[in-house]
């Protein structure tokens, strides 16, 4: 299909702050294409505010490739847009038609405070991960060939499709509790099924779990929402994976 120009309005929230109260802010934009991005459009906003002698919209972004999470938005009611399976920054024009008012806010969560505009601070993410996202195991000259420590094809497929969470926060922002544990289970299974995360394994999953509820994250029910919103496709199944974990580990401790 040709591309072709469209004009739309656009309810965008504003906010300078997280002690400030915010508001949305409509704007008018002609002549966009259907081949330019999502990021693309707001960029083309943002030279028509600053030649109105207006302050552009604050948005997150970085690679622009679906690989780093960081453009985040939700956009009319749905984190990363109206398709399915992509990030914001892989979100087309050629989605919305002539005439639509599209609606975009940042992430709705507590744990993720407004930075300005779009953007929010999601290091509560960061915190979760550097409380146990990780594997402590000393290669300084002892780095052995991958393919020498035999792993169950089941176990290593699993592994990767849960390394494959990029953090974005779509989970946290669909979620009607305002629940992390599709992240914190993707980056507890990243490591549970390999034989290199067996050996803090308990600690892991207690620790992960703890910062998740410090952060303000709420819990689980179930909805399926986070799955059905996560760019990567990451499983429930890995909600269930922390949940044995964490019970395992808990039960060890006593």
């Amino acid at each position: 299909m040709s591309a072709q120009n469209i004009n739309i309005k656009l309810k965008i929230w504003r906010q300078q702050s997280d002690k400030d109260k915010g508001n949305f802010e409509h704007y008018s934009l002609n002549e966009v294409s259907t081949a330019s991005s999502f990021l693309e459009m707001l960029d083309q906003l943002n030279e028509q505010l600053i030649n109105e002698g207006k302050e552009p919209i604050a948005f997150d972004h970085d690679c622009r490739e679906g690989i780093c999470g960081m453009c985040s938005l939700y956009i009319n009611g749905r984190p990363h847009g109206p398709d399915t399976g992509i990030t914001t920054c892989q979100l087309h024009m050629r989605s919305f038609k002539d005439g639509d008012t599209i609606v975009i806010e940042p992430w709705r969560s507590t744990a993720f405070p407004v930075i300005k505009d779009l953007i929010v601070d999601r290091t509560a993410f960061d915190r979760i991960q550097h409380a146990g996202g990780f594997v402590s195991v000393n290669t300084s000259g002892n780095t052995i060939d991958a393919n020498a420590i035999p792993i169950p094809k089941d176990d290593a497929d699993d592994s990767f499709a849960a390394a494959a969470c990029i953090g974005c926060g779509a989970c946290v922002a669909t979620c009607k509790n305002g629940s992390a544990m599709l992240f914190v289970g993707a980056k507890v299974s990243q490591f549970a099924l390999l034989p290199q995360g067996k050996t803090e394994a308990k600690r892991r999953v207690l620790n992960m779990v703890k910062q998740m509820d410090e952060e303000g994250f709420g819990n689980c029910t179930n909805t399926g929402a986070c799955e059905v919103e996560c760019p990567k496709g990451i499983s429930l199944e890995n909600i269930a994976r922390m949940n044995r974990e964490y019970l395992c580990a808990g039960a060890s401790e006593k």
